[in-house]
């Protein structure tokens, strides 16, 4: 095997050749079948390879956080992913799908509503990531957002959609401390409060004047 030229530029969507794309499947989220060649590492063009990816569109995630009692709000539903599993009902931080008539913050901001009866102040971007690119094309913008955690209470969710949410309000360490007994099995949820352990006295400072 040819051992990979170091000096080479990054590889970019450019050294990919899409030979075809087929819609297997079209509902509420569809299947996909690439046929596709890319660029090698130690040079030269791969075979053809054949791989089905699940498209399900982009979405938005927000840790709400009060900067004055140090609190998140913590929301828990059941999820289909998990219904054979030990925990059906998933404790995550709000979130929604992104459609073309909205802005991530825009969604975010009303899935605070809808999820959790609660208005997000300032908003600090964490990152974007693709939960599971190996066969979805999904990415995630994660946010923290200032809350007053005091009005966060209750069940909330769209009866039209199904939703049965019910919320929390956990100190920041209680919240932190699950991450690391593995109470949380959402990524987005661990990302975010990874985070804020590491900047929430920096959002003190800015965010409780």
């Amino acid at each position: 095997m040819q051992q990979p030229d170091n000096q080479q530029h990054p590889f970019t969507a450019q050294d990919v050749k899409i030979i075809s794309k087929e819609i297997l499947f079209q509902g509420f989220f569809s299947m996909v079948k690439y046929r596709f060649k890319h660029k090698l590492f130690a040079g030269g063009w791969s075979e053809a390879i054949e791989r089905e990816m699940f498209e399900r569109g982009h979405a938005a995630a927000i840790l709400p956080y009060d900067p004055v009692t140090d609190q998140v709000v913590i929301i828990e539903q059941i999820r289909v992913g998990a219904l054979e599993h030990a925990r059906p009902w998933q404790l995550e931080i709000v979130a929604g799908m992104i459609d073309s008539q909205e802005s991530a913050q825009e969604v975010v901001r009303r899935e605070a509503v809808e999820e959790a009866g609660i208005d997000i102040g300032m908003i600090e971007k964490v990152t974007s990531y693709y939960p599971s690119a190996g066969g979805c094309s999904e990415r995630l913008d994660v946010y923290v957002g200032q809350v007053d955690a005091t009005t966060a209470h209750g069940v909330h969710g769209l009866d039209y959609e199904g939703e049965d949410i019910r919320v929390h309000v956990v100190s920041r360490q209680q919240a932190y401390q699950w991450v690391v007994e593995g109470k949380f099995e959402n990524g987005a949820s661990i990302i975010a409060l990874q985070w804020l352990e590491l900047n929430h006295q920096r959002l003190k400072t800015q965010w409780h004047k």
